[in-house]
């Protein structure tokens, strides 16, 4: 059985270049409190998504040349949170590991699984539908994936299986890349790491 005791599990970075800075502070044992300010609306409305979803109490400011295009930003977040995650896991003892998640969004579904292994790989498959959602390049979201994936150090798969609506995919793709994050971040009972070469790194 899952269970919540144990040391706290968090983690707080800063990434500082000359295209952006981001500051993201993230609790994987807390409320889903999640509130982001990165100057791109949708892009805060799916961070949010993600804290909520996965349990996480997420906090991302960011400030980027947005005056450029969206690209560094959503990019370096998604560095910036996959290292907060990275920190918060530790050596990765006693998680779970794994995760999976099958999310509907009315006419949209979508399907994540993942491994907390220590070993950056994604595939992703997903048509958004749409080139924009408000301000917001749909072709970000899987930059913003690969991203984390890299930092965090994850293998992560994304599907999706219907979909007509751009908003209802992407919301849904990141409502199922939290609820597969919830389950393997989730303390399973066991000692140790749980691989046989004895480690994740």
């Amino acid at each position: 059985m899952p269970t919540r005791k144990g040391p706290a599990r968090s983690g707080a970075v800063r990434r500082k270049t000359k295209e952006v800075d981001v500051e993201v502070r993230l609790t994987i044992d807390g409320r889903g409190k999640a509130s982001a300010d990165t100057g791109i609306p949708f892009f805060d409305h799916m961070l949010e998504q993600l804290g909520k979803h996965a349990g996480f109490d997420l906090s991302v400011k960011a400030r980027g040349d947005l005056k450029v295009d969206a690209h560094h930003t959503v990019e370096d977040t998604g560095l910036a949170i996959g290292d907060a995650l990275r920190r918060s896991l530790g050596a990765r003892g006693g998680i779970a590991r794994f995760g999976d998640a099958l999310v509907p969004l009315d006419e949209s579904l979508l399907q994540v699984a993942l491994d907390l292994s220590a070993r950056p790989f994604v595939v992703y498959d997903v048509d958004a539908k749409a080139k924009t959602i408000g301000t917001f390049d749909t072709r970000l979201a899987e930059e913003f994936v690969r991203a984390f994936a890299q930092a965090a150090g994850a293998t992560i798969h994304v599907r999706m299986l219907a979909g007509k609506n751009p908003h209802h995919i992407v919301e849904a793709e990141f409502k199922a890349i939290a609820q597969a994050l919830r389950k393997a971040c989730a303390r399973d009972g066991r000692r140790g790491v749980p691989s046989t070469k004895g480690r994740l790194s």
